[in-house]
């Protein structure tokens, strides 16, 4: 039997900005400027990231051992109750965003919540504007190149390490995501676009054969798909006259 407090094992009220950390009762004050945007714009970009099968969370509170009962910005973790315990999963990627907190402070929440079992411990640093992941292995952080990029299971694809700095990577990164996962809004821009792209060709291959698109023609057009559009489009190119 597991020796340690289950995850939703309070040492602190939920709903109230009180934490444990390793016995010490500390309060999460409201952010700075600094503290909240960048927090905004990481739960953008990795709620857009997040894998089917898995959910994202924002503030919430892992009991981590015996004295300290903390939450994280951002985290995510398997969707749905672990059977063995039959409790939530423990959240496998945990990110922070540090401004005013020491770097002791930070350390010390790393290094309870990898001997808890989270795979991942991220921190942003707003000042630095640097990204660095705890190493237990290193016992000490390591900065991520900006450059590079952060792949992960729980994640859909991997996200470049500017889109968690930059407002515009943050935009592109997120579309990107969205579509990778085939996001049905997106899709269907992507079918508009289509569409209306064949319509054009339509048009304009119909000018240059001098066939007239009269208003049935027209609202032909109208009411085709894109499959049926690629069809007429390829018989118009064919046969060089109206079908």
């Amino acid at each position: 039997m597991d020796p340690r407090p289950r995850l939703d094992d309070r040492l602190v009220r939920p709903e109230t900005r009180e934490e444990m950390v390793r016995g010490r009762r500390v309060l999460a004050m409201p952010a700075k400027p600094e503290h909240g945007d960048q927090h905004f714009k990481l739960d953008y970009v990795i709620g857009a990231h997040v894998k089917e099968g898995y959910v994202g969370s924002t503030d919430m509170l892992t009991r981590l051992s015996q004295g300290s009962d903390f939450a994280t910005d951002t985290c995510v973790r398997r969707q749905g109750k672990d059977e063995k315990t039959g409790e939530r999963y423990l959240e496998e990627l945990a990110f922070e965003v540090v401004n005013e907190q020491s770097l002791r402070d930070m350390t010390e929440r790393a290094e309870d919540l990898t001997a808890r079992g989270v795979r991942r411990v991220v921190a942003i640093f707003a000042k630095r504007q640097e990204v660095r992941e705890w190493s237990a292995e290193l016992d000490d952080w390591r900065v991520l190149d900006p450059s590079g990029t952060l792949d992960d299971p729980t994640l859909a694809q991997p996200i470049p390490i500017r889109a968690l700095l930059d407002r515009a990577e943050a935009d592109r990164a997120v579309v990107q995501a969205l579509y990778a996962k085939r996001a049905p809004a997106l899709l269907a821009i992507e079918a508009k676009g289509l569409r209306h792209g064949l319509v054009q060709g339509i048009t304009a291959l119909c000018s240059a054969l001098a066939i007239a698109l009269d208003a049935d023609r027209r609202a032909a057009l109208q009411a085709l798909d894109a499959e049926g559009l690629e069809a007429l489009l390829a018989t118009l190119g064919r046969e060089r006259r109206w079908p």
